[in-house]
Protein backbone atom coordinates (compact mmCIF):
# COMPACT_ATOMS: atom_id res chain seq x y z
CA UNK A 1 0.00 0.00 0.00
CA UNK A 2 2.84 2.41 0.82
CA UNK A 3 4.45 1.66 -2.52
CA UNK A 4 1.19 2.52 -4.33
CA UNK A 5 0.84 5.81 -2.46
CA UNK A 6 4.48 6.69 -3.15
CA UNK A 7 4.00 5.91 -6.87
CA UNK A 8 0.89 8.09 -7.08
CA UNK A 9 2.61 10.94 -5.23
CA UNK A 10 5.60 10.76 -7.58
CA UNK A 11 3.30 10.76 -10.61
CA UNK A 12 1.47 13.83 -9.32
CA UNK A 13 4.79 15.64 -8.93
CA UNK A 14 6.11 14.70 -12.38
CA UNK A 15 2.98 15.07 -14.55
CA UNK A 16 2.45 18.86 -14.12
CA UNK A 17 6.11 19.53 -14.94
CA UNK A 18 5.76 17.43 -18.08
CA UNK A 19 2.76 19.36 -19.36
CA UNK A 20 4.28 22.74 -18.46
CA UNK A 21 7.18 22.27 -20.87
CA UNK A 22 7.43 22.17 -24.62
CA UNK A 23 4.77 20.58 -26.74
CA UNK A 24 4.36 19.82 -30.42
CA UNK A 25 1.05 20.62 -32.08
CA UNK A 26 -0.42 20.17 -35.52
CA UNK A 27 -1.32 23.63 -36.82
CA UNK A 28 -3.05 25.13 -39.83
CA UNK A 29 -0.86 28.13 -40.58
CA UNK A 30 -2.47 31.16 -42.19
CA UNK A 31 -0.96 34.58 -42.94
CA UNK A 32 -1.98 38.22 -42.48
CA UNK A 33 -0.28 41.53 -43.10
CA UNK A 34 -0.31 45.19 -42.09
CA UNK A 35 -3.15 47.07 -43.74
CA UNK A 36 -0.96 50.10 -44.55
CA UNK A 37 2.02 48.19 -45.98
CA UNK A 38 5.59 47.95 -44.74
CA UNK A 39 6.48 49.90 -41.59
CA UNK A 40 2.86 50.90 -41.10
CA UNK A 41 1.48 51.70 -37.66
CA UNK A 42 -1.97 50.58 -38.77
CA UNK A 43 -1.83 47.12 -37.27
CA UNK A 44 -1.85 46.77 -33.52
CA UNK A 45 -2.65 43.47 -31.88
CA UNK A 46 -5.11 42.37 -29.22
CA UNK A 47 -2.57 43.17 -26.50
CA UNK A 48 -2.15 46.74 -27.81
CA UNK A 49 1.37 46.28 -29.15
CA UNK A 50 2.43 47.12 -32.70
CA UNK A 51 2.93 43.91 -34.65
CA UNK A 52 6.12 43.15 -36.53
CA UNK A 53 7.40 40.32 -38.69
CA UNK A 54 8.04 37.41 -36.34
CA UNK A 55 4.76 37.77 -34.44
CA UNK A 56 1.74 35.53 -34.78
CA UNK A 57 -1.83 35.19 -33.58
CA UNK A 58 -2.75 32.13 -31.51
CA UNK A 59 -5.63 30.73 -29.50
CA UNK A 60 -4.64 31.66 -25.96
CA UNK A 61 -6.61 28.71 -24.58
CA UNK A 62 -3.90 26.46 -26.05
CA UNK A 63 -0.85 28.73 -26.43
CA UNK A 64 -0.22 31.57 -23.94
CA UNK A 65 1.00 35.02 -24.99
CA UNK A 66 4.78 35.24 -24.95
CA UNK A 67 5.27 31.63 -26.09
CA UNK A 68 7.76 30.94 -28.87
CA UNK A 69 6.62 28.81 -31.81
CA UNK A 70 9.33 26.93 -33.65
CA UNK A 71 8.51 25.95 -37.22
CA UNK A 72 10.00 22.95 -39.08
CA UNK A 73 12.28 25.28 -41.10
CA UNK A 74 13.84 26.60 -37.87
CA UNK A 75 12.11 30.00 -37.84
CA UNK A 76 10.82 31.19 -34.46
CA UNK A 77 7.73 33.33 -33.88
CA UNK A 78 6.34 35.07 -30.79
CA UNK A 79 2.71 34.56 -29.76
CA UNK A 80 1.53 38.17 -29.53
CA UNK A 81 -1.98 38.37 -30.96
CA UNK A 82 -5.31 36.55 -31.11
CA UNK A 83 -8.59 36.86 -32.95
CA UNK A 84 -11.89 35.16 -33.70
CA UNK A 85 -10.61 33.40 -36.85
CA UNK A 86 -7.84 31.80 -34.80
CA UNK A 87 -10.10 30.83 -31.91
CA UNK A 88 -12.87 29.23 -33.97
CA UNK A 89 -10.35 27.32 -36.18
CA UNK A 90 -12.40 27.91 -39.34
CA UNK A 91 -9.36 27.56 -41.64
CA UNK A 92 -8.54 24.12 -40.21
CA UNK A 93 -12.14 22.92 -40.31
CA UNK A 94 -12.57 23.96 -43.95
CA UNK A 95 -9.23 22.88 -45.44
CA UNK A 96 -8.49 19.79 -43.32
CA UNK A 97 -8.73 16.46 -45.14
CA UNK A 98 -8.45 14.23 -42.08
CA UNK A 99 -9.93 14.38 -38.61
CA UNK A 100 -6.52 15.37 -37.22
CA UNK A 101 -6.23 18.28 -39.65
CA UNK A 102 -9.79 19.46 -39.00
CA UNK A 103 -9.04 19.47 -35.25
CA UNK A 104 -5.70 21.30 -35.62
CA UNK A 105 -5.11 24.66 -33.97
CA UNK A 106 -4.76 27.73 -36.20
CA UNK A 107 -1.71 29.98 -36.13
CA UNK A 108 -1.97 33.25 -38.04
CA UNK A 109 1.53 34.42 -39.03
CA UNK A 110 2.03 38.20 -39.37
CA UNK A 111 4.02 39.87 -42.18
CA UNK A 112 4.71 43.54 -42.91
CA UNK A 113 3.57 43.29 -46.54
CA UNK A 114 1.05 41.34 -48.52
CA UNK A 115 3.77 40.23 -50.94
CA UNK A 116 5.85 38.65 -48.15
CA UNK A 117 2.80 36.94 -46.67
CA UNK A 118 1.56 35.42 -49.92
CA UNK A 119 5.07 34.39 -50.92
CA UNK A 120 5.56 32.52 -47.64
CA UNK A 121 2.12 30.92 -47.89
CA UNK A 122 2.77 29.64 -51.43
CA UNK A 123 6.10 28.03 -50.43
CA UNK A 124 4.86 26.20 -47.31
CA UNK A 125 2.27 23.51 -46.59
CA UNK A 126 -1.08 24.44 -45.07
CA UNK A 127 -0.58 22.13 -42.08
CA UNK A 128 2.65 21.61 -40.16
CA UNK A 129 3.81 20.47 -36.75
CA UNK A 130 5.11 23.34 -34.63
CA UNK A 131 6.96 23.22 -31.33
CA UNK A 132 5.55 25.48 -28.64
CA UNK A 133 7.88 26.75 -25.92
CA UNK A 134 5.92 28.49 -23.15
CA UNK A 135 7.08 31.83 -21.71
CA UNK A 136 9.56 31.65 -18.82
CA UNK A 137 10.81 28.29 -20.04
CA UNK A 138 14.49 27.40 -19.74
CA UNK A 139 14.40 26.35 -23.39
CA UNK A 140 13.82 29.99 -24.41
CA UNK A 141 17.33 30.87 -23.24
CA UNK A 142 18.81 28.46 -25.80
CA UNK A 143 16.71 29.61 -28.77
CA UNK A 144 18.36 31.81 -31.39
CA UNK A 145 16.88 35.27 -31.86
CA UNK A 146 16.86 34.90 -35.64
CA UNK A 147 16.34 31.78 -37.76
CA UNK A 148 19.46 30.20 -39.26
CA UNK A 149 20.43 31.49 -42.70
CA UNK A 150 20.33 28.03 -44.24
CA UNK A 151 17.17 26.94 -42.44
CA UNK A 152 16.28 24.27 -44.99
CA UNK A 153 19.46 22.35 -44.21
CA UNK A 154 18.78 22.48 -40.46
CA UNK A 155 15.48 20.68 -39.88
CA UNK A 156 14.43 21.08 -36.26
CA UNK A 157 12.37 17.91 -36.10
Amino acid sequence: MRRLIATIALALLVVPATFAGEQSLLARVTVYWASGGANSNHHTCATGLRLQTGDCAVDTRHIPYGSRLIFPDGSTLAAADTGPAVRDRKAARISGRTVYERNAIVIDRFFDTKREALSWASRNPLFMTVRVVPPNSRTLERLPEHPPLDSLAQRGF
